[in-house]
């Protein structure tokens, strides 16, 4: 667990995330694109409970959403259940060896997921089928790399 966090850090992987969650990806493998915001969300939640919450949650994903052009809330309201279920299970959470930690990914972001896809189907999107779920699975495979990343750069910086 860490012990400081480093603002900086935290800034700068939100941008980060933003910048990939937006950047072009081609256009076969675009529906495999890992939610970025999604882990910067899971980790910063994780690692610094008492910092990072459900209402920052909120506010990055309706940034996200401006930046998506969706409809406001979409991405805000799934970060923020994001959030809220990774405090929720934040003391078991942390004795999850690595693979039980991107099980645990994927099902918070598949959750994320499955919220946002509802709700752009309810307001009249015509993409069916579970292939909304890839980025869960992309983002939980790239969760080790992206989680001792952020950790090791937080270390030495924070």
């Amino acid at each position: 667990m860490l012990s400081v966090i480093s603002y900086p850090v935290f800034v700068l992987s939100v941008v980060l995330a933003l910048v990939l969650s937006i950047s072009l990806f081609p256009v076969g493998w675009f529906e495999f694109r890992p939610e970025w915001l999604g882990l910067v969300v899971f980790y910063w939640t994780f690692r610094a409970p008492a910092q990072f919450g459900v209402l920052l949650a909120w506010c990055l994903g309706l940034l996200l959403d401006v930046l998506e052009a969706t409809p406001l809330g979409v991405n805000a309201l799934a970060m923020a259940a994001v959030a809220f279920l990774v405090l929720t299970i934040h003391p078991r959470l942390r004795m999850y060896p690595l693979p039980q930690q991107c099980l645990m990914v994927f099902l918070l972001l598949g959750i994320n997921q499955m919220l946002v896809h509802f709700v752009k189907q309810l307001l009249g999107a015509d993409n069916t089928g579970f292939s909304y779920l890839w980025p869960a699975l992309t983002s939980a495979v790239l969760w080790p790399l992206v989680c001792g990343l952020l950790d090791h750069i937080n270390q030495k910086l924070g």
